[in-house]
């Protein structure tokens, strides 16, 4: 099994959809012993040559984007990657890869743009969710959705301020204190039903 197969295989059956968005230790640690000499490749720029086909490119998106989350919580190092991300996941969806996924697992070509701190990557990551994920999207949109509120009034991800050792402007602070994103959430939710 390539190294592409493995990070596939791991993150979609392994860990599958329960495990993605759950913090938990055990994978966290799990990724980093078996996937991080391979992040430090990528982040170092040695992986250039995975996204040319749909398989490469996901299995780059997931090293780049997601594991870093795990291995890294708390860390400017969760974020390091994030550009590399972006600019495979706007290539491979230009060139249609995502579309060779089924839901959900075609999420993993949107969420780089999520994760932007930039209000077009997150209005085209909105419409992606609208467009190319009609079965299973509906979670990922109220989520995309609560992401470009958050850029469209900060600017930024304020939750990331610690780690990336920004300072907190006092709206920040505030929102911060508030409940955070899983209050602006739920504030859309509300706000849809």
């Amino acid at each position: 099994m390539s190294r592409q197969e493995e990070i596939i295989r791991f993150w979609l059956e392994d860990v599958g959809p329960k495990g993605w968005y759950r913090v938990d230790p055990e994978v966290d640690a799990e990724i980093t012993k078996r996937f991080k000499p391979d992040w430090e490749a990528a982040h170092a720029g040695d992986l250039h040559d995975w996204p040319t086909n749909p398989q490469g490119a996901l299995a780059f998106l997931i090293l780049t984007d997601q594991f870093p989350r795990n291995m890294f919580r708390d860390d400017w190092r969760a974020f390091a990657t994030d550009a590399a991300a972006r600019g495979v996941a706007k290539q491979s969806i230009e060139q249609h890869f995502d579309m060779r996924y089924p839901e959900p697992e075609r999420q993993f070509f949107y969420l780089p743009l999520m994760h932007s701190e930039c209000l077009m990557d997150q209005d085209r990551c909105v419409r992606l969710m609208l467009t190319r994920m009609p079965e299973t999207g509906a979670e990922n949109l109220l989520h995309a959705k609560a992401h470009r509120e958050l850029i469209r009034r900060f600017g930024r991800f304020p939750f990331r301020n610690a780690a990336l050792h920004r300072g907190s402007s006092d709206e920040e602070q505030t929102f911060l204190e508030s409940g955070g994103y899983a209050a602006c959430v739920e504030e859309l939710r509300a706000a849809a039903s």
